[in-house]
């Protein structure tokens, strides 16, 4: 690990350290992040402070010990057969743990790591085959929906999709694909991700396989505990809520904090989001405002794919009547973070913004 191969061109430590930037530095801004990461990687701290996504709120400072993120990276490696000399391509931003990650994996596994931009198209450069790929579901969405991109994305070994849920339609998309593909299940504070799920292949499965060393129980809330020895210092209590099946394997529900109580009914938005996905062209996400008489009354974001008053005959279809939005927005976009996540805390501040709150009658 004291060297890494970047597109085809070994760096030995000492490089990447020195005064001068290393050559790749310029090619343009993400690799010159790239040599920035590098060179504190390197440096003589032990340890390194990531940043949370800030989905459901501020986004928070996590210290973890490089070691930690080596251990990650280790059992990643393993678990997927990667061997030295595969190439590895980071596409995604290095401010978060999963673009941090993909360049300790390739480090720790002697990879040579190929370099796109984080954008939208990962997939636009005709690269050499590529061995390993983590990329966000709207990376992945895009890929396919240009013939070159969709031949170069089946191409991929491995590719694990992470930052988010996978929409039904996406992961429809996926299962019969050639390669190797999962979804991941994991956060900032487990350095990366501590569960995989196959989603392509006779393997498929709509359950999360616990890594090697990691255990997974429920907290009296019924949200997920790990206990991730290598590369948490203590068991980590979730805000998601789990099932757990009786070999080990489970399923996130949801998270506690998106659960809405209307009218005294507790509504879980990313279940009733998964029922309407299907019927409704475009993203959806819910959210809530307060309301005087429900506690909080339900809200449809939508964007221009779709129209309100079809969005609505929808929901009165194929949902029951207390999971109906009392509201539906037309939204340019749906907010998300910088790694690809939908931006819960933004959703709700745009509703509440939008919607006054109305008078007790």
């Amino acid at each position: 690990m004291e060297s890494i191969t970047i597109e085809g061109i070994r760096y030995p430590r000492e490089e990447l350290v020195s005064e001068t930037p290393p050559r790749f530095a310029t090619r343009s801004p993400f690799h010159h992040k790239l040599s920035l990461f590098l060179r504190e990687w390197y440096s003589p701290s032990l340890l390194l402070t990531l940043h949370t996504s800030g989905s459901t709120g501020k986004p928070k400072e996590i210290i973890v010990r490089k070691d930690q993120m080596l251990q990650s990276a280790a059992i990643t490696c393993d678990y997927l057969g990667l061997k030295t000399g595969d190439t590895a391509l980071l596409c995604l931003p290095l401010e978060y743990i999963a673009g941090k990650m993909m360049v300790v994996r390739a480090l720790y596994g002697g990879f040579n790591l190929l370099v796109a931009d984080p954008s939208g198209h990962p997939l636009t450069e005709d690269r050499q085959q590529i061995n390993f790929a983590a990329m966000v579901p709207l990376q992945v969405y895009n890929s396919l929906q240009r013939k070159e991109e969709k031949e170069r994305l089946t191409r991929i070994d491995r590719l694990i999709i992470g930052g988010g849920a996978i929409d039904p339609q996406l992961e429809e998309a996926l299962k019969d694909l050639p390669n190797a593909i999962y979804s991941t299940y994991g956060m900032t504070e487990t350095v990366s991700h501590i569960a995989l799920r196959r989603i392509s292949g006779k393997e498929a499965d709509d359950r999360y396989t616990p890594l090697p060393g990691v255990q997974v129980k429920l907290s009296d809330e019924g949200t997920l505990v790990i206990n991730a020895p290598r590369v948490a210092d203590k068991p980590l209590t979730t805000n998601d809520i789990a099932e757990i099946g009786t070999t080990g394997t489970f399923r996130i529900l949801g998270r506690k904090d998106n659960v809405v109580i209307s009218g005294g009914i507790k509504i879980q938005i990313e279940a009733v989001e998964a029922t309407l996905r299907p019927h409704i062209d475009g993203p959806v996400v819910f959210t809530s405002v307060p309301h005087p008489k429900l506690g909080e009354a339900l809200v449809l974001l939508i964007t221009p794919a779709s129209a309100i008053a079809r969005a609505r005959e929808i929901c009165s279809r194929h949902l029951p009547r207390l999971q109906q939005p009392l509201h539906i927005l037309m939204v340019e976009a749906i907010p998300q973070t910088g790694n690809g996540k939908t931006d819960r805390a933004a959703a709700k501040r745009m509703a509440s913004k939008r919607i006054p709150m109305p008078g007790i009658s």
